[in-house]
């Protein structure tokens, strides 16, 4: 494969990854006595028994250092409306968090107002090409059932509309 090629492939599978409606969720761990984290969107439902989720971040993330020192990490699904939360938390920086409304739980950083919070231990880490696959074992769990999940979509943050079947 040429580089050319290598490069158009990328394109077109980075377009077809911003096709795909995901939940718009930010990742928590704790750096210390500060909180940290980052928003993905590769978080994927893994096991029922035992309660698995995984979730996918850049081994360059300062996110997944704090993982892996602490074993523990945050799942916060934001809600609509928190598009904000969302933009500031996909930047770089340690001041990320100043400001916003959070509050530790089960040992990580719980964000306020989010419409889904899942707090897992980390027992394993796996290599996926140019991220970290990490496989959470789910001890806390909590679904607001007011709020609707911030979605994205062709680049672009929205929500769910669910479909009027009769």
């Amino acid at each position: 494969m040429t580089h050319s090629t290598q490069v158009s492939l990328e394109s077109g599978f980075r377009d077809a990854m911003a096709h795909m409606c995901s939940p718009v969720t930010v990742v928590t761990a704790m750096a210390g006595e500060r909180p940290h984290g980052t928003t993905v969107s590769a978080v994927m439902s893994l096991s029922m028994q035992p309660c698995l989720i995984t979730v996918a971040l850049a081994k360059s993330s300062d996110c997944l250092g704090h993982i892996i020192r602490t074993n523990r990490f945050g799942i916060n699904v934001l809600a609509s409306g928190q598009d904000e939360v969302a933009l500031r938390l996909a930047g770089k920086g340690s001041a990320k968090f100043d400001g916003l409304a959070w509050r530790e739980s089960a040992g990580v950083p719980r964000l306020d107002g989010a419409a889904v919070w899942v707090a897992c231990e980390a027992p394993e880490f796996v290599d996926g090409g140019d991220h970290t696959i990490i496989v959470g074992r789910v001890c806390e769990v909590e679904t607001s059932t007011d709020a609707a999940p911030l979605t994205y979509h062709r680049r672009r943050f929205g929500t769910h509309v669910p479909s009027e079947i009769a």
